[in-house]
């Protein structure tokens, strides 16, 4: 790393430290040691979150990346959003998000990308399973990225290798992210993939008596 950077990192690091202290709150957890990984950005119920996200990834000198729609890239600011650690993704490709991203941590010696899985500040019954798809998909850690309001502390509450069973993974994830305090309690979505209530049914359904026939 040249001087340059090394200086401005402790900069950034110094700033999120100095702002972290005024606000009564205190990082935890440590920095992944793998150098790619997909970093879960929750609870997210307020713009803030992703200033304190920022903040925490200044802390372990981490340049986290997140998603952007591709026609925000365009000059004059494309530059300027990549340097942010933006990533432009394209849905109206013929190639899905997944083989994009997929790629793009193919082409890169290190990538961590930040993705909020309840896909908005409002109440959801599901997370998005992007994230999860993701990181199945580039064979990468799952960071546990995380704000707890109720106790004004941020950083990283664990790594985890995915192991592609949906429910095993996601108990998991719950059994973390069911502790954290959000800014607005009531925007909390609830902590559930749609793909585990339809492996339920599917089971539910395999198992179902045959009906009888009903007489004319």
């Amino acid at each position: 790393m040249r001087l340059g950077q090394k200086m401005f990192g402790l900069l950034k690091k110094g700033f999120a430290h100095a702002v972290f202290a005024m606000a009564g709150w205190s990082f935890k957890g440590e920095a992944p040691k793998a150098p790619k990984t997909v970093f879960i950005a929750a609870p997210h119920t307020s713009n803030w979150d992703f200033v304190l996200l920022v903040l925490c990834a200044w802390h372990f000198n981490l340049r986290l990346q997140w998603l952007g729609k591709h026609t925000i890239f365009k000059k004059p600011f494309g530059g300027f959003m990549r340097a942010l650690g933006g990533v432009p993704v394209d849905r109206r490709s013929t190639h899905n998000l997944v083989d994009q991203l997929k790629a793009e941590y193919e082409n890169c010696e290190e990538f961590h990308l930040a993705i909020p899985p309840a896909g908005t500040r409002g109440y959801r019954d599901y997370w998005k399973s992007g994230f999860y798809h993701v990181a199945v998909g580039a064979g990468v850690p799952l960071v546990f990225g995380f704000l707890d309001y109720s106790r004004k502390e941020g950083g990283i509450g664990g790594v985890i290798d995915l192991t592609g069973d949906v429910t095993t993974d996601m108990d998991e994830i719950r059994k973390f992210y069911d502790q954290l305090g959000a800014r607005f309690p009531k925007r909390k979505s609830r902590i559930r993939l749609r793909a585990e209530d339809e492996v339920i049914e599917e089971a539910a359904a395999e198992h179902e008596p045959p009906q009888r026939a009903v007489g004319m």
